[in-house]
C-alpha cells in the first residue's frame, strides 16, 4: 500500500493550521542564536520571584513552623538568662527561734548598806541572770562573755557600764577580775547586789538553780 498521498494530505493540513505559515522565513543567524540559548539554559534554574510564587502552601507552613520553634527557643534562652542575672537565687533563710543579741547593757549599782540574806525567791524576780567570764575591766565598763543565761534574752556579750565612781563601788561589792567566772543578776537594767551577784561558788550556783532551774 502506498501511503504517500496520505502523507502529502497531512502536510497540507499542518501547513494550513500553522499560524506562522504566511510569515517570511526566519533569519538563519537568529534561529541559530535562539537554539544556542535554548540548549545552554538550565530549565531548573528559577528566579527568586518564580521560586516564591511556585512554592506550595505546605512549604510555607513548614517554614512558619520552623520560625515558631526557633523563636520559642530564643525566648526560652533569653528568659533563663534574665532569671539567672536578675533574680536571686532563691536563698535559704534561717528563722532563729532564740535570737542572740550582740550586747546586753547593764548599769552599775552602788552598794547598799542594808542587805538581807539572799533567797531563791528574791533571785527569781530578777529580769536578767547569767553565768559568764570577765573579758575586760576598764574605768567605765566591765565586759563579760556569757556561757549560760538563766533569765533574759541571750547575748554574745554583757557590758556593765557606769561612771568610774559608781563602777568602783560595784567592784567593791562584786570584785570583777579578768578571766574569772561570775554569776550576775539584774533588774530594771541595773546589776543586783546584796549576794545576788558574785563569783561562781557552790552556794551561789545552788541558789541560781533553785531560782531558775538547771
Amino acid at each position: 500500500m502506498n501511503d504517500r498521498p496520505d502523507d502529502e494530505r497531512l502536510r497540507d493540513l499542518l501547513r494550513g493550521a500553522d499560524p506562522a505559515a504566511s510569515l517570511p522565513p526566519a533569519d538563519p543567524s537568529r534561529v541559530a542564536r535562539l537554539m544556542e540559548i535554548t540548549m545552554s539554559d538550565d530549565p531548573l534554574t528559577e528566579t527568586r520571584q518564580d521560586g516564591t510564587r511556585n512554592r506550595s502552601t505546605l512549604t510555607w507552613l513548614v517554614a512558619a513552623a520552623a520560625l515558631v520553634v526557633i523563636g520559642g527557643a530564643g525566648a526560652f534562652v533569653l528568659i533563663n538568662d534574665e532569671d539567672e542575672a536578675g533574680v536571686p537565687v532563691a536563698q535559704e533563710s534561717i528563722e532563729p527561734t532564740d535570737e542572740t543579741a550582740p550586747v546586753t547593757t547593764l548599769a552599775a549599782s552602788a552598794p547598799d548598806a542594808r542587805c538581807g540574806v539572799p533567797t531563791a525567791a528574791m533571785l527569781a524576780q530578777q529580769q536578767v541572770a547569767f553565768e559568764g567570764t570577765v573579758q575586760e575591766v576598764a574605768d567605765d565598763v566591765v565586759v563579760l562573755v556569757p556561757s549560760l543565761f538563766y533569765a533574759g534574752k541571750p547575748s554574745e556579750l554583757v557590758e556593765v557600764q557606769g561612771p568610774p565612781q559608781e563602777l568602783s563601788g560595784l567592784l567593791q561589792a562584786v570584785p570583777f577580775e579578768e578571766g574569772e567566772r561570775y554569776l550576775v543578776s539584774a533588774s530594771d537594767g541595773r546589776v543586783s547586789l546584796c549576794g545576788l551577784s558574785g563569783p561562781v561558788s557552790q552556794n551561789l550556783q545552788e541558789l541560781y538553780v533553785a531560782a531558775f532551774g538547771s
